[in-house]
């Protein structure tokens, strides 16, 4: 099987790596196994690529730690610096090829997809600049002490990405790993590599030494599961379910104790009170779950509404969620695509049966849309008495409530604390309200606002460490202090 194809959509025509990135270069995986990706507009294969399986980890896993121990030891901040700058230029170059791939691959709208690829350029070249400012402190111990701490890489860094923001979870990933003086192994999510493996033709392209950041197409249970039991892997990054999330936990408890940061499920609450400007909210409730067709994990996929307005919000919002747009991603007009696959389609439409089997209403959609293609209705459910389980689809529920306490408590009944919004146009009780959740972030007046400058993760069963911003470099880098004697000999 060949290492490329070249691949025609609608906006591009382009040449598609299959192969592989290990070293700088597309290898064929060791076992000689190949899957196939799936276009879930039409549902079609788009093309086969290389499966990378233990074997390939374990070769991966060898050129990060010769390249962290060899060539990239001796390369200086400002050298990464420099780096991670020309990669986002190489990204911003070839954004219309980047977004038509998150497209074909994802079904993502090509509007979302490009601006995907804007703000994942946005972020590498937010950690080229942060790499030359990495730096510890010197503390005042006593006369004949010099004391300072360094932060120094961690080594080599194991990252696994989903497939609902395939493009911008690797820039999230790579960004602050590189930034710090890391070397990385990434394995992309089965159901999206084709991204991934383009973005690997630009590390070469961009200069990187070899070995510094290895692309690994595979699945989960192989690959994935291989990269988190290594030995040799300092850290390990996952951004998925909760549940894999605690398998990937305990590999790595089980094998050298790396590292570990998580960024997981959510079931987030979007409160609205009575004194909101009931259009804004409604827009941001609608763009807090219909986002990338409800596959988001931060997604406002419980809308709590105080009673006084209830009624008035429940007819609103179903207008105005009828008005997105479904249909050929590849359209500018297009608002929500398909989902990504047979399997999650399938398991959104069960979460829909279920829900209406309990008898809760359905106030809108709750049906396939079409008759190719992975697309779901936008649905709307009103009553429904059970709300605890990610569905991770195109499909939110619009609960009552009475008051503040009310509100805080309904929206902390979870295990997840990934996110919320608060819709009022009282300060006190904006902040009051966020204050209280349990809720790694909390929008006010708006929803789904991410910004690479500042972190983003979850509490409780959400996640573990902090993604972007300047917490993340937390996570790549490890303290040491340092005592230097000045003064004649203590003892003696």
């Amino acid at each position: 099987m060949s290492l490329s194809a070249t691949i025609k959509t609608p906006l591009v025509t382009y040449e598609q790596p299959l192969g592989l990135f290990i070293n700088n270069e597309f290898v064929k995986g060791v076992e000689g196994k190949t899957f196939e990706t799936i276009n879930p507009t039409d549902e079609k294969p788009i093309v086969a690529v290389h499966e990378g399986t233990e074997k390939d980890i374990d070769i991966a896993v060898k050129a990060a730690r010769t390249a962290f121990e060899g060539a990239w030891h001796d390369v200086t901040p400002s050298q990464r610096s420099r780096l991670l700058i020309k990669l986002a230029e190489l990204f911003e170059r070839d954004l219309d090829i980047l977004a038509a791939i998150e497209v074909l691959d994802n079904g993502k709208s090509i509007t979302m997809a490009k601006s995907d690829v804007q703000n994942a350029a946005s972020c590498i070249r937010y950690y080229g600049g942060w790499a030359d400012k990495i730096h510890g402190q010197t503390i005042d111990t006593n006369n004949q002490t010099l004391s300072y701490t360094r932060h120094e890489a961690i080594g080599v860094c194991g990252q696994i990405i989903p497939w609902n923001f395939p493009i911008l979870m690797w820039s999230w990933k790579i960004g602050p790993a590189i930034a710090a003086g890391n070397t990385v192994v990434l394995k992309s999510a089965e159901q999206t590599p084709l991204s991934a493996l383009y973005a690997a033709k630009l590390i070469a392209e961009a200069g990187f030494p070899p070995g510094v950041i290895n692309i690994i197409s595979g699945f989960g249970r192989t690959a994935g599961a291989a990269l988190s039991s290594h030995m040799d892997v300092d850290k390990i990054a996952f951004t998925g379910s909760t549940l894999v999330g605690r398998t990937i936990l305990q590999a790595a408890a089980k094998s050298n104790l790396k590292k570990v940061t998580l960024e997981l499920g959510g079931k987030s609450p979007n409160i609205v009170f009575d004194d909101a400007d009931i259009d804004n909210a409604i827009s941001w409730a609608n763009f807090g779950i219909f986002y990338n067709h409800g596959q988001c994990c931060c997604a406002g996929s419980r809308v709590l509404v105080q009673e006084g307005i209830y009624d008035k919000f429940v007819a609103r919002f179903r207008e105005r969620a009828a008005k997105n747009q479904l249909g050929n991603p590849f359209e500018e007009s297009t608002f929500q695509g398909p989902q990504v696959s047979q399997l999650q389609f399938d398991r959104i439409m069960e979460y829909i049966d279920h829900g209406k089997n309990e008898g809760a209403t359905v106030a809108l959609g709750g049906e396939r849309h079409g008759d190719v293609g992975y697309f779901i209705q936008p649905t709307i459910f009103t009553d429904m008495k059970i709300s605890q389980e990610e569905i991770f689809g195109p499909v939110i529920v619009v609960q009552k409530f009475k008051d503040e306490a009310e509100a805080i408590k309904i929206g902390n009944s979870t295990a997840y604390g990934l996110a919320a919004g608060v819709h009022t146009s009282n300060v006190n009780t904006a902040i009051r309200v966020s204050n209280a959740l349990k809720a790694g972030t909390v929008w006010i007046n708006n929803y789904n606002l991410i910004s690479y400058q500042a972190p983003f993760g979850g509490y409780k069963t959400s996640g573990l460490g902090r993604e972007l911003g300047s917490y993340a470099l937390e996570n790549y880098t490890q303290v040491k202090t340092v005592h230097y004697r000045l003064g004649d000999a203590l003892f003696g």
